[in-house]
């Protein structure tokens, strides 16, 4: 049974954030919201976690896991950028966009693109993630909670609980969530591509 914690929106409790970056250091998956949609969450190096997202999911091995970084100091570490797509993912950050981008030898090959080697990649605007982000001391690995059979993310903590109760480990409440996932742009190649319209306006990258 998942643990069901709920969080002030404006001003996250210390120990209930405390509770659930345990449940990540201790090898669990989290569901958490962002300012795009729900999304899943786990440790970097948890290569059983992310194969439980992707059983929960639905998803080959070709789906691309998020690294969910608090600033762009973290964000660096994890991925490659030159001078072009700096300036572009900054001026779109923070906000509701997944950027895909080369990865750097800190993200295990597993979680990696297998051909491209690139990895998803965004800095969410939501003070409860950044809560979550700040007390972890690491991006968190992520993907939407969009289950197999369903055209868009859940939008209510009650409705995982239900569903994903025996699936994932905590589920973090704050109220209203938004129900459009992100904005995807891959940005490895020599032009940007929107993969996929969402939250973020994507006409800065057409």
């Amino acid at each position: 049974m998942a643990r069901y914690v709920d969080v002030h929106p404006d001003n996250p409790q210390p120990r209930s954030i405390a509770q659930v970056v345990q449940i990540v250091r201790d090898g669990g998956v989290i569901v958490y919201p962002t300012d795009a949609s729900y999304a899943f969450g786990f440790a970097i190096g948890n290569a059983e976690a992310a194969d439980r997202v992707r059983r929960i999911r639905g998803l080959g091995d070709r789906h691309h896991f998020t690294l969910v970084c608090r600033d762009f100091g973290q964000l660096g570490q994890f991925v490659q950028l030159d001078q072009g797509v700096f300036r572009a993912v900054k001026a779109a950050t923070p906000g509701p966009y997944t950027f895909i981008l080369p990865a750097s030898r800190e993200v295990p090959r597993r979680l990696q693109h297998p051909k491209k080697h690139t990895v998803g990649a965004r800095i969410p605007k939501h003070k409860v993630v950044s809560a979550l982000l700040a007390e972890l001391g690491e991006p968190l690995m992520s993907s939407t909670v969009i289950l197999p059979g369903d055209a868009d993310p859940m939008t209510e903590g009650w409705q995982i609980k239900e569903r994903l109760d025996d699936l994932v480990d905590a589920i973090v409440d704050c109220g209203d969530c938004a129900v459009i996932p992100t904005t995807v742009v891959d940005l490895a190649g020599d032009e940007p591509e929107v993969v996929r319209v969402g939250a973020g306006d994507p006409r800065r990258f057409q």
